[in-house]
């Protein structure tokens, strides 16, 4: 369980807009290619100006994971270690990919995620009111898959 009552309660709010079990599963499919399109295009953006690491240019993807990792391990060192792992697996596929498809990827994740929200939540994004919410998508759906956050509903009942 999560033992950060910040994180919680951001899992809690994120909740409120994904009430709807059809539009959770829209998202776990649109927000990993989500991610995988941000990050190959913020890898797109060398940074001449910072000096090379490891061999290679530093570029806007690479200080974005940087912050967002550093946020993430914040919040929960498991869940954004397990975060940062599939985060950091989109830099090697997004340099295999093409631009058009990575364009492909980003037009398909967003509509699909979109669909969910207009469709089935008939609620708009939560990172449009708070944008902290597009950190805390990612975070809250390996909560879900690793039972460290459980929908009221999901959870298994208790003896009283």
């Amino acid at each position: 369980m999560v033992k950060n009552a910040q994180l919680s309660a951001l899992f809690d709010d994120y909740f409120e807009n994904h009430r709807h079990p059809t539009n959770r599963l829209t998202h776990k499919v649109a927000i990993p290619l989500i991610v995988l399109h941000i990050v190959a295009m913020l890898d797109w953006v060398r940074l001449p100006m910072l000096p090379e690491v490891l061999g290679g240019p530093v570029t806007l993807g690479s200080v974005a994971f940087v912050l967002a990792g550093a946020w993430y391990l914040k919040m929960d060192v498991k869940l954004g270690v397990l975060v940062l792992a599939g985060m950091a697996l989109c830099f090697p596929v997004g340099r295999m990919l093409t631009v058009p498809a990575v364009i492909g990827i980003a037009v398909v994740g967003w509509m699909v995620q979109l669909a969910g929200h207009a469709v089935w939540e008939k609620k708009s994004p939560s990172f449009l009111t708070n944008l902290v919410h597009a950190l805390v998508g990612p975070l809250f759906f390996v909560a879900l898959l690793t039972g460290d956050y459980r929908i009221a509903a999901e959870a298994p009942e208790t003896v009283k």
